[in-house]
C-alpha cells in the first residue's frame, strides 16, 4: 500500500526506527513524502499559566529526533512544532499538507496528558483520512 503523503503526529518517539511495529514501518517506508508534526503537550497547569516555552523546547527536540530518524527512509521529510492544543496542531499540519493517512505516535498510558483524551476519534471525525496510531 503506497502512500503518497503521510502526517505523523510525534506525541513521542522511539529511540530507534526498528524499534517500531512492523505496519506502522511499513507505513513509513510507503510513503513518498512525510511531515511529521511534534505538538507542544503541555501540562494543564503549564497551559493555564502560559507557560509553554519548555514544553515547545522538548517538542522541537522530539521533532528532530523523529526527523533525525527517518532521514535513513527514501521519503522526503520535513517538520514543524505543533500548537499546543494537539486538535489545533493537527488542523495547521492539515492544512499546509494535506495527508493521505495520518499516523499519530501516542505516549504511554502512564506518561499520557489530558491532551490525548478523544485525540484518535477527534482527528478520525475531523479529516476523513485513514489514521494509524500505536502507542511507545
Amino acid at each position: 500500500m503506497a502512500i503518497k503523503r503521510l502526517l505523523i503526529g510525534a506525541g513521542t518517539s522511539e529511540d530507534d526506527l526498528s524499534e517500531l511495529p512492523v505496519g506502522v514501518r511499513e507505513l513509513i517506508d510507503s510513503a513518498e513524502e512525510i511531515l511529521v508534526m511534534a505538538p507542544a503537550l503541555p501540562s494543564r497547569l503549564e497551559w493555564l499559566a502560559s507557560d509553554t516555552d519548555k514544553t515547545r523546547a522538548r517538542a522541537d527536540e522530539r521533532l528532530q529526533n523523529v526527523v533525525a530518524q527517518l532521514k535513513e527512509t527514501d521519503s522526503e521529510v520535513e517538520g514543524t512544532v505543533g500548537a499546543d492544543d494537539p486538535i489545533l496542531a493537527f488542523d495547521e499540519a492539515m492544512a499546509e499538507f494535506p495527508a493521505d493517512h495520518i499516523l499519530l505516535a501516542l505516549r504511554p498510558d502512564e506518561r499520557s496528558g489530558w491532551q490525548e483524551s478523544g485525540l484518535i476519534d477527534e482527528v478520525i471525525d475531523r479529516f476523513g483520512v485513514p489514521v494509524t496510531s500505536f502507542k511507545v
